[in-house]
């Protein structure tokens, strides 16, 4: 049996978050902060526009990149099988640059960095699975459960975790789910039957699937 590369975007987003760490134990934390931690700096800084979506890259330490890796690998998947690589794609640098640029506005004092806000946009795309234009419940549950921890924390608990980032790449998870749910379907055109007339040949094409 042969190894399968069957998830091309979350396995290359895991391997260069792997990479990018070891890059940062092998440099002593170089890297990993003027490239792969956004925080506000000048804007005439070419570095400050890579960390700004390269940021979600950057681990602080090992258990760090396990406990968002895990996540990653499990829900990442089937995300990206039933979205596509693109879409998904676009999803991961929206939330990356939505989640950097309110990092620099609301908190200049303190650095992000990690995939957190990634993964809970993930979390928050799966339970949206089987929408069809309602309020998915599950959505609705995974929001009360896994949000309100996260407001809580903002609330009461004083520690170094990005709680209000996991909360914007949730609410960047639910908004992309329902833009993608609600986008207009491509139909696909009907099949001609053969007239049968001497002289003419007809060829199967391959047509993608709509997204």
């Amino acid at each position: 049996m042969q190894l399968q590369y069957n998830s091309p975007l979350i396995l290359t987003f895991f391997l260069l978050s792997l990479a990018v760490f070891f890059l940062g134990q092998w440099t002593n934390g170089w890297t990993t902060m003027h490239l792969f931690c956004v925080y506000r700096s000048s804007l005439k800084d070419p570095l400050f526009y890579v960390r700004l979506f390269g940021h979600v890259l950057g681990h602080a330490s090992w258990d760090h990149f396990l406990n968002n890796m895990l996540l990653l690998l499990v829900i990442g998947p089937p995300m990206e099988e039933k979205y596509g690589s693109v879409s998904l794609l676009e999803g991961i640098v929206f939330t990356a640059l939505v989640s950097g640029v309110l990092q620099c506005a609301l908190f200049p004092r303190t650095a992000l960095l990690g995939a957190s806000g990634i993964v809970f946009m993930l979390i928050m795309l799966a339970s949206l699975s089987g929408f069809s234009g309602g309020i998915p419940v599950t959505m609705l549950l995974v929001a009360a459960l896994y949000l309100g921890q996260q407001v809580y924390d903002v609330l009461f608990v004083h520690d170094n975790v990005a709680n209000f980032m996991h909360i914007v790449g949730g609410i960047c998870g639910t908004g992309f789910g329902y833009v993608y749910a609600l986008r207009p379907k491509k139909r696909k055109p009907a099949a001609h039957k053969a007239s049968g007339k001497p002289g003419l040949k007809f060829e199967k094409t391959s047509r993608r699937k709509s997204r």
